[in-house]
């Protein structure tokens, strides 16, 4: 674990190096916004960002949201630039770029003489925890969702706007409300990192054009919402209304993070690696307030698996 102390002053804590992430394996760092209260360390964050950013955050009203905004785009960059050799990028040089379908993804060239990694990256918040999920050429798709989120409408009755039969089916067969709650928020979370993965946006993928299927296998976790552990399943998509635009070549993990939230990660298998079909995804999992404290929590209590992964680098795996 790398620790720095929990205060920040003019001379900073350096980022801490980082290998790049090996095939299959992805690297999330995440942050929890009421950790940064430090008005010095959010406006040496705000020096990171690009003039287009600074002018998009400063002009967001409510404190809160401002404030989220601000650390999401500090995480983005802070994150990435770990993985130039020896930090030599400073954050702010980082140039990004949108694809045909609005998805922002690093630029790789910058400048004549220099070119970056090809990083791949994703990021999610909620009101109380960001994460950005960074992979090397596949690319990636994160949702995090906080646990306690409430449905307003009848659950069903909501999943009906936006789900496959078949999923529905599945949350309709389970009769405690709260574990349907919980169930439907999982569920939501690998749909929409399975879209965000895709990078085409929701337009070109809405959520009842696929289906999220839990297939029994002979390891892994079981399947969010059974009693028992004795049932072990993995995920998988199957493509409904509009197979072009839906792919089954990718891989899911899910976990919760910190107690408090259900985080979904999905990222393209790389179709040039023998074998990886059958490779869970490696995760290593990050707590950070860059320049001041970075925690590896990977195979700690911080660290729930569900669904999908082995932890820390391939070396161990957590028992599901």
């Amino acid at each position: 674990m790398h620790f720095f102390p929990r205060s920040f002053a003019t001379a900073a804590s350096p980022l801490v190096p980082m290998q790049l992430p090996s095939k299959m394996e992805t690297h999330i760092w995440y942050i929890l916004p009421d950790e940064v209260k430090n008005k010095d360390l959010q406006n040496h964050y705000l020096n990171l960002l690009s003039p287009n950013e600074k002018v998009n955050v400063m002009k967001i009203q409510e404190g809160e949201l401002q404030k989220r905004a601000l650390l999401a785009r500090a995480l983005v960059r802070s994150s990435l630039s770990r993985y130039v050799t020896h930090c030599q990028i400073d954050p702010q040089a980082l140039k990004f770029k949108k694809n045909k379908f609005g998805k922002p993804e690093l630029d790789l060239r910058i400048s004549s003489e220099l070119c970056l990694p090809p990083l791949q990256f994703n990021i999610s918040h909620s009101s109380s925890l960001i994460a950005c999920g960074v992979t090397m050429n596949s690319p990636i798709g994160i949702d995090v969702e906080e646990k306690t989120r409430k449905i307003k409408n009848n659950i069903i009755a909501f999943a009906k706007r936006f789900f496959s039969p078949n999923e529905i089916e599945v949350l309709s067969a389970i009769s405690d409300p709260e574990i349907q709650r919980q169930e439907f928020i999982k569920l939501w979370t690998l749909k929409e990192a399975y879209v965000k993965a895709l990078g085409r946006g929701f337009s070109a993928t809405p959520f009842k054009t696929f289906t999220i299927r839990f297939n029994r296998t002979a390891r892994g976790s079981c399947l969010p919402g059974c009693e028992t552990n004795e049932k072990a399943y993995e995920v998988s998509v199957e493509p409904r209304d509009d197979p072009e635009n839906c792919s089954r070549n990718v891989t899911f993990a899910l976990m919760e993070l910190s107690g408090s939230h259900y985080v979904a990660v999905c990222m393209e298998k790389d179709a040039n690696i023998r074998g990886t079909a059958s490779l869970p995804m490696k995760l290593d999992v990050w707590r950070t307030i860059p320049y001041v404290e970075d925690e590896r929590v990977s195979g700690t209590e911080a660290v729930l698996p569900i669904i999908g992964f082995s932890q820390g680098n391939g070396k161990f795996k957590i028992p599901l």
